[in-house]
């Protein structure tokens, strides 16, 4: 099985919340879409999905999982979901990361297993979302096989909760760090991540990892998916979130076939055709762009007609209306 696929994600979504006043902050809405349902929807390929903490209604099937003891913090809540994975490689993720995307989840999950280049499937995905090109270095040791790789923001400070681990290295590290203190409760991540041999990812602009602690955060982010070059692909991926469907969508290419509709047949045309697309879409399972292009050369055509029926000189007043001889 690829590297890439073959993983397990475990979500932390515990936490006290106290810098937003007790807020649920995994349940918070950024851009109509709960933040816990925005981190779930970066991996949506990994093979079991786990998610510490209380129940919350999620958008796609995921394993429940409550740390011993309740609010036992990173350490205790990442032991208990690190029970029901069984892949080689385990994404770890806090719940609060409205900007993580598929492709730094896939650049995380290659240099953690050492696939070359540490690149992003999507090429230039990575620019959008602050990943850049892994580091050469790792932690003391680098002659070993790495156990993992973790994002750090632009100011150097590591995120091991934006991060992939090998399985086995970090079962290993928590058994130690158990071993050594008697608990795992109320110990900090740096008990775990400073035994383990992990690759930097830097995130140059601080987009993947940054995460809401506070009011001002949740406020940013709302902010910043409204931005000109961001809210139509944030709106249409919370629609088709919202409606259930997964449906590529060229956002420029429809929007090219509305404007050619509202000025070639009616400006009511724009909304009703890119509608009809979707419907054609999804009842036939035909390509969207196959039926964007035919629809945009039929709104072609029929400005054509229009502007043939209307005459050289406009004969009939420009309404295409065809003229009775004077009796």
């Amino acid at each position: 099985m690829n590297a890439l696929t073959d993983y397990d994600t475990i979500v932390l979504a515990g936490g006290a919340a106290r810098r937003l006043g007790g807020a649920d902050k995994p349940a918070l809405s950024v851009g109509g879409r709960p933040l816990l349902d925005r981190v779930l929807a970066a991996c949506p390929d990994a093979a079991i999905t786990v998610v510490v903490g209380p129940h919350r209604p999620t958008t796609r099937t995921v394993v429940r999982a409550l740390e011993d003891p309740p609010g036992g913090g990173p350490l205790a809540a990442l032991d208990a979901g690190l029970r029901h994975t069984t892949a080689p490689t385990v994404l770890v993720l806090s719940a609060d990361l409205p900007f993580l995307t598929a492709a730094t989840v896939h650049t995380l999950l290659a240099a953690a297993t050492g696939m070359s280049g540490g690149a992003a499937p999507d090429g230039g995905a990575r620019a959008q979302d602050g990943a850049a090109p892994r580091e050469d270095a790792v932690l003391p040791g680098a002659d070993a096989a790495r156990d993992g790789a973790m994002l750090r923001d632009a100011s150097g400070r590591d995120q091991p909760l934006v991060a992939a681990y090998r399985a086995e290295p970090l079962r290993r590290e928590l058994a130690r760090v158990r071993d050594g203190h008697g608990t795992l409760a109320g110990l900090p991540l740096r008990a775990l991540v400073n035994g383990l041999r992990l690759e930097r990812v830097p995130d140059t602009t601080t987009t993947a990892s940054f995460d809401c602690d506070t009011w001002e955060d949740i406020s940013a982010a709302r902010a910043r998916i409204r931005e000109h070059g961001n809210v139509l692909d944030e709106w249409i991926t919370a629609v088709k979130a919202e409606l259930g469907i997964e449906l590529d969508v060229d956002t420029a290419a429809l929007l090219d076939l509305a404007r050619d509709a509202a000025h070639g047949v009616a400006r009511p045309a724009a909304p009703l055709t890119t509608f009809l697309i979707g419907y054609a879409a999804g009842q036939q399972g035909r390509d969207v762009q196959e039926l964007t292009e035919r629809a945009t050369a039929l709104a072609n055509r029929w400005a054509a007609e229009a502007e043939q029926s209307a005459g050289p000189a406009g004969a009939d007043g420009g309404t295409g209306a065809e003229t009775k001889p004077a009796e």
